[in-house]
């Protein structure tokens, strides 16, 4: 197949509050070229928190942290990041502020945009956030893959809104029985990748391994595409 390979991971890492030696070991096992992470560092010393983070997976900051509210996209030196943005979305009295990362970057010849959020856990607050992250999704100049933890499982109104039009990677690869939350007790899949359709998923995986298992509270989700020439 032709195109231009790129190793995705989006991957929830529940603050790093679990097994930091084993979150570590596992996104450096698999040698991903970019990785989207929910609840990243997002307060004090942020910036040399995500840096630490980037570094412990043998990566660097993309984009995002505090100004994408934990959102962050790290990546390979193969790949090159030309621009960045941050999104946040309208707080909710009493809720948690959420957001979202994006940036436009090149490899092999390939453009593209990578994109991450983490949508609320409230039923009633995640549609909007789902449409807001959409605008900025259907505004980029190149192929797009979105990373998320949509917080509810195909079928929901927010997950509708954030598939619409592009490819579920689970679906196409179909795995999609590959439950993603929780660790403990798979459940539910509610962490996906989603992808331009001129974008071919070659592989995934949900790894579920005694380090994962140690890592987070969720499974990181793992895909192999196929990016579209662009230059």
């Amino acid at each position: 197949m032709a195109g231009v390979p790129l190793r995705v991971v989006s991957y929830n890492i529940h603050t790093q509050r679990d097994d930091r030696a084993a979150l570590a070991e596992v996104v450096r096992a698999v040698g991903p070229d970019v990785v989207i992470v929910q609840e990243g560092p997002r307060r004090f010393r942020w910036r040399r928190r995500c840096a630490a983070l980037a570094e412990s997976f043998g990566l660097v900051v993309g984009a995002g942290g505090l100004p994408a509210l934990g959102n962050l996209l790290l990546t390979s030196l193969r790949v090159r990041v030309h621009a960045t943005r941050c999104q946040r979305f309208p707080l909710t009295p009493g809720r948690h502020l959420r957001g979202a990362a994006f940036a436009e970057c090149a490899v092999g010849g390939a453009r593209f945009v990578v994109a991450g959020t983490h949508l609320s856990t409230d039923p009633a607050e995640r549609p909007a956030q789902a449409v807001l992250f959409r605008e900025e999704v259907d505004a980029a100049r190149w192929p797009v893959l979105v990373g998320a933890d949509l917080n509810e499982g195909p079928g929901g109104a927010a997950w509708r809104t954030i598939a619409d039009g592009l490819t579920d990677a689970a679906v196409a690869a179909d795995r999609a029985d590959r439950l993603t939350y929780s660790c403990a007790e798979p459940r539910r899949r509610i962490d996906a990748l989603f992808v331009d359709p001129r974008i071919t998923v070659v592989d995934y995986d949900v790894v579920d391994t005694p380090q994962t298992r140690r890592a987070s509270d969720h499974f990181p989700v793992l895909v192999d595409l196929l990016l579209p020439v662009t230059d």
